[in-house]
């Protein structure tokens, strides 16, 4: 089937004009009860069992640097990426992610989620015994 032009297929007088799309370039924009992953593009809610705020994609536990000082304040400027770097269990048991921010450093504790990967979460555990600089440099110091 031939390709259809418009007035020559070089954007002539009878080219139509493009419907106007500010819903999605919007903060938020039409996505007002979930947002979209960084790193690989799911869709997540924000409703997450086990937490108050959701912070990090539970497919691949990427997030984005939106949190200053207190979870859920949203009142941070960076707005970097932020890779899950390794794992920390607090005294009671809970497992928390820690992020580091790629743009400006910064190092956050975050709570797992019920839904989250259990098998990146796992992965995520077991990093310091496959890559062992990473061991010694925790063991070690700076």
């Amino acid at each position: 089937m031939p390709r259809r032009t418009n007035g020559g297929g070089t954007g002539g007088p009878h080219r139509r004009r493009q419907r106007h799309k500010d819903v999605l370039h919007t903060r938020g924009g039409h996505r007002a009860n979930d947002f979209r992953c960084v790193d690989c593009r799911l869709d997540v809610p924000l409703d997450a069992p086990g937490t108050a705020h959701r912070n990090h994609c539970p497919n691949c536990l990427a997030s984005l640097h939106v949190d200053r000082r207190i979870p859920g304040d949203r009142a941070s400027d960076c707005r970097g990426r932020m890779t899950a770097l390794s794992m920390s269990v607090r005294p009671d048991g809970e497992w928390m992610i820690i992020h580091q921010c790629v743009s400006c450093g910064e190092l956050s504790a975050n709570r797992i989620a019920g839904d989250d990967n259990a098998l990146a979460l796992v992965r995520l555990v077991l990093k310091p015994l496959r890559d062992t600089r990473l061991a010694g440099r925790a063991l070690l110091g700076p």
